[in-house]
This record gives C-alpha cells, structure tokens and sequence, in this order.
C-alpha cells in the first residue's frame, strides 16, 4: 500500500529524472566508444554496463515507494540509454544507419529494464536472503554472460577477464554478509551461461 499513497508527482519526478540520465548515459558511452582503446570500446556499448543504471536506479527508488516504481525506473533508464545512444548516432555521428538495431535494442531495453530495476530494490530492500541474492546475483551474472562473450565470440581477452572480475567482485562488495556473498556467487555462476544462451546466442545469429 507504500505505492498506492505516493504522490504521483514524486513518481513522474524519479521516472523524468532515470529517463534523462539514460539519456545522457548513452550519449556517453555512444562517446566512450571511440575513447577507450581496441577491443575495449566494446565494454561502452556491452549489455552488461547498460544493465547497471537500470540496477541503480531501482534500488535508489526502492528505499522509498514499492518495487514496481522500481520496475518503471529501470524501464524508463534503459529506455533513455538507447534513445540517447542511437540519437547521437544520427544527430552527432554519421547517422544510425538501418533502423533494424535501435529497434531490437529498445525491445531489449523493455525487457531488462523492470528485470533489472527489480533486481536493484530485492538487492536494496529485500527483506529475504532469496531475494537479496537473486537481485544481486543477476547484476554479477550479466557481467559473467559478457565474460563468455568476450572469450567465447570475440575474442577478446582482456575484456574477457575484466567482466569475470566484475562477476566476482559484485557479490563480494556488494552482499551484505559472507553467506549471502558465497551465494550470490553460485547463483551468478549459473545465471551467467544461461544468459549467453537467452540473450547473446539469439543476438549474435540475428542479421536486421
């Protein structure tokens, strides 16, 4: 009953205010792309960093309204991302090109969004360990399915090791206790191929 009473202006506030960052944040890593050296500009355009704001974002909002304000959130960053990132394309670049991509991204970006905004409030006010773990578990094992990706596809090794340090250092930072850090571990272990399965498998055969 916490969401049924929130003033609808404080809602479209934090809404307005994650659709502006991601705008902003895809412009930046639409940026970061031709910043960062090699094979590591790939990291600004991964699934996995895209996944991280949506996860910030719903656990800000979830220490003070119910989780589906968190789901929103996530949405409405996730969605920003892609608008940002594709608009610079076509606005700064020399354009986005076939308009087949930015619409299979913002397809993705309805999906993960509320998945990950979810995920950020279980991990920041999940009154269960279940809850605690799956949430943070499904920040590290997006990271564990980038790792897979950059030794498996593409190749590229340094990326590779990165995202399997970030798999391991998001439970062991962010978990609250060491059981729950030895959990989220497992759990992210078991999230991250079936992940690449889902998600990038399907990606890498697709051909807009």
């Amino acid at each position: 009953m916490v969401g049924a009473s929130l003033p609808v202006a404080r809602v479209s506030r934090w809404w307005l205010s994650a659709a502006v960052a991601g705008i902003a944040l895809g412009v930046l890593t639409n940026l970061a792309q031709g910043w960062l050296p090699g094979s590591f500009n790939q990291i600004a355009n991964s699934g996995a960093l895209w996944s991280v704001p949506a996860f910030a974002a719903g656990a800000v909002v979830a220490e003070k309204t119910a989780v589906r304000a968190s789901a929103l959130v996530g949405l409405c960053t996730t969605i920003g991302l892609v608008v940002g990132y594709y608009g610079y394309a076509e606005l700064g670049r020399s354009g986005m090109g076939s308009l087949a991509w930015p619409l299979v991204w913002l397809v993705m970006a309805v999906v993960s969004g509320p998945l990950f905004g979810v995920a950020g409030a279980w991990w920041r006010r999940g009154h269960t360990t279940l809850r605690r773990v799956v949430g943070l578990a499904a920040l590290a094992g997006v990271f564990g399915m980038e790792a897979i990706l950059a030794a498996w596809a593409l190749h590229y090794e340094g990326q590779a090791w990165g995202c399997a340090a970030l798999l391991v250092l998001v439970p062991l930072t962010m978990a609250r206790r060491h059981k729950e850090r030895a959990l989220t571990l497992l759990t992210a272990l078991v999230f991250s191929p079936i992940a690449y399965g889902v998600v990038e498998l399907p990606l890498q055969h697709l051909s807009p």
